[in-house]
């Protein structure tokens, strides 16, 4: 009941959001969003006793991209936020060098942090700019629940063989197998009901592909969380653990799938 209700609040928010707000209702909702995830981030990766101030000022940093692109949502407008926190970044650690134990160590997971929740964080916000965003956008929430929700299931009736069990030892091949056809499924089902017309050939390629890059983004926060000796990412969504704990799948399925709907001949 823990993770059931939330869940269903989750879900139907998400929805609620994606089929009837306006992109600058998308935007305000979003932006939070990514300060907590980046909050979570950095309280995972840098354990130091710093003052509030400090601490959100590097979490700005590093969702500014997302932020940015929410203004302004282009690619050449991404890149050029993404060199600004980089440098952001850089003038933050040569100021803070001679309190930090182990500087470089830190600096790279912080930059690894503008990547991984700013630049790819911000390909949500130019997936809902593109035509049918929000309906695109629903069909990837799909795709990694129900890959997600399938993996688990699955795994759990006749996973045998383990598929990364140096990062996450509950994992199975017959897991992600049956995670793969449920994320399948799962955009079968939102393509029929949202866009109909759709070119099916290219959706059920790309949904097997991106239910196959939701697994490598849930085993990257594995890789994370193992590496800084940590359960969940937060606590603020009750049993379903932190935000990150919930989009870490999200974050390598949409800049996917935005690059194949905003440039279909490559």
């Amino acid at each position: 009941m823990q993770r059931i209700v939330p869940g269903i609040l989750i879900a139907g928010f998400w929805l609620l959001l994606l089929l009837q707000g306006s992109i600058l209702q998308f935007c305000l909702v979003l932006v939070p969003i990514v300060l907590v995830a980046a909050n979570e981030y950095v309280h995972m990766v840098d354990r130091r006793t710093t003052v509030p101030a400090e601490r959100w000022l590097v979490n700005c940093i590093l969702a500014a991209p997302v932020a940015v692109t929410c203004l302004r949502p282009h690619t050449a407008t991404l890149l050029l936020t993404t060199l600004g926190s980089f440098l952001a970044l850089t003038c933050y650690m040569l100021y803070r060098y001679k309190d930090i134990a182990d500087g470089y160590n830190l600096f790279c997971r912080l930059v690894f942090g503008v990547f991984y929740i700013g630049v790819l964080g911000a390909h949500v916000v130019l997936l809902r700019f593109l035509a049918d965003g929000g309906s695109w956008l629903i069909i990837a929430s799909a795709i990694t629940a129900c890959s997600d929700s399938g993996a688990y299931f699955v795994g759990k009736a006749i996973g045998k063989n383990k598929l990364c069990p140096n990062v996450s030892p509950n994992k199975t091949v017959e897991g992600a197998v049956g995670g793969v056809l449920c994320g399948l499924a799962g955009a079968v089902l939102f393509a029929l009901l949202l866009l109909p017309a759709v070119n099916w050939l290219f959706l059920i390629g790309a949904a097997v592909f991106l239910a196959i890059a939701g697994i490598a983004g849930d085993l990257t926060e594995s890789i994370i969380k193992r590496g800084t000796a940590t359960k969940d990412s937060g606590h603020c969504l009750g049993g379903h653990g932190g935000i990150l704990d919930r989009v870490d799948s999200l974050l390598f399925v949409c800049p996917i799938l935005y690059y194949l709907l905003a440039f279909p001949v490559l």
